[in-house]
């Protein structure tokens, strides 16, 4: 076969091909801009029964095989070999023997693999399958390996605080659910759904990690009602924590109903939204005079969110006996303010005293959710969506669970 002037030692050194194994020849196909590879392994070699180890194996017979390898000379490389099949006396059967280039039944080399999982790391996986001439579903299935195998070897025996949240994967479709380790802020679990069940999925996670259910004593969380039967029901020693960011939200909510039926009768409410929203300290120099100004004027919206901002102080607090006593106050004028958004807001907290009183003890938020939720919005928009749940979870696994893959290299 035609070497076309190659160093064929050179090359097999390069490649890392070891006896038994050669290089038999090259092909260039300058049009198609592809190189490949022709191995072949010594005459008279026999190998090791790939299933119990047995030593010394006669061949059987040979299948054509070919892997896709990393680019050489911006040429797409590949390696092909007649495969040899043993026959393993102890095993009484024929089988493929194992090459030490590629894993079993895959179709690209380990470089070629590791390259894939490196570049996935940070850059859309539809733009990886594109710079290395693949489709993406291979490409998928690489990911998908490599990131079942490193979680296979995740050890959640030390976890005693999580945090959880749900968010779809999609505008108004398919729920998912993250669960993260507060200590860490990795994430351990990801699951489809947002009801009480995913706890129940994450609590088997647990287990089979060398987790311990009746270790975890803190969970924080949003007040879903799902949330708290699930963390209820299976992490029983858990104390349960509703962060102040969900809380916020919530009031945040409250204000902006109060606005809205505020400016049916001031209409320079319509387009200050944001600014009720937003802490004064984020506001731009013209928004704050625009606050300043709809301050000044008898609204409702400007009461309530003077209430918004007197919760925000509630979690500046030192202690919980002031803060109790102050919470106390707030949720008497809030229903007594003839607000209806405000009042609502403040029976809800009323019915989640406990868990935002937890928050005194543990000092846990949910401020790591928060900056994962930003990866994953990140995620959605740079994709526009997943063709797939699973592969939505997969990148949020790769992107925010911190794995160890141990890449060939």
């Amino acid at each position: 076969m035609n070497h076309h002037g190659i160093d064929i030692e050179i090359l097999q050194r390069a490649l890392g091909i070891l006896d038994p194994w050669i290089i038999e020849g090259v092909e260039f196909d300058e049009e198609n801009k592809r190189f490949d590879i022709f191995l072949d392994f010594q005459k008279g070699a026999k190998f090791n029964c790939p299933s119990c180890g047995t030593e010394h194996c006669n061949i059987h017979d040979t299948r054509d095989k070919e892997w896709r390898h990393l680019d050489i000379f911006q040429y797409s490389t590949y390696l092909h070999l007649r495969t040899p099949r043993i026959e393993c006396p102890q095993c009484n059967s024929v089988l493929q023997v194992d090459v030490p280039w590629a894993r079993k039944f895959s179709s690209f080399t380990y470089l070629f693999e590791s390259m894939v999982v490196l570049m996935a790391q940070d850059t859309q996986v539809s733009h990886v399958a594109k710079r290395v001439k693949e489709n993406d579903t291979r490409i998928w299935r690489i990911i998908k390996y490599y990131i079942k195998k490193a979680r296979k070897k995740l050890d959640f025996s030390n976890i005693t605080a999580i945090c959880l949240d749900e968010t779809s994967e999609k505008k108004g479709h398919k729920y998912i659910t993250i669960f993260a380790d507060k200590v860490t802020g990795h994430v351990l679990y990801v699951c489809r759904g947002k009801d009480a069940n995913t706890v129940g999925k994450f609590f088997i996670e647990l287990l089979s990690h060398h987790g311990n259910p009746w270790k975890i004593t803190q969970a924080c969380c949003d007040m879903s009602a799902a949330f708290i039967s699930g963390i209820t029901e299976y992490l029983e020693n858990a104390q349960i924590i509703f962060d102040k960011f969900h809380v916020t939200q919530l009031a945040n909510k409250a204000v902006d109903e109060v606005r809205r039926l505020d400016q049916v009768k001031n209409t320079l409410l319509k387009k200050s939204r944001y600014i009720w929203l937003k802490n004064p300290e984020n506001l731009t120099e013209n928004q704050k005079k625009q606050l300043a100004s709809l301050r000044s004027m008898d609204l409702k919206t400007a009461r309530a969110y003077q209430m918004k901002l007197n919760l925000q102080h509630f979690w500046t607090i030192p202690d919980q006996e002031t803060a109790q006593a102050y919470l106390k106050k707030w949720y008497f004028w809030l229903t007594h303010s003839r607000l209806e958004p405000m009042i609502k807001l403040a029976k809800t907290i009323k019915k989640h005293w406990d868990g935002i009183m937890n928050y005194f003890d543990f000092k846990v938020t949910n401020g790591l959710m928060e900056g994962l939720n930003s990866i994953v919005q990140t995620l959605k928009r740079s994709a526009r969506g997943y063709r797939n749940t699973d592969n939505f979870i997969l990148m949020i696994y790769l992107r925010c669970s911190h794995l160890k893959f141990d890449l060939p290299t």
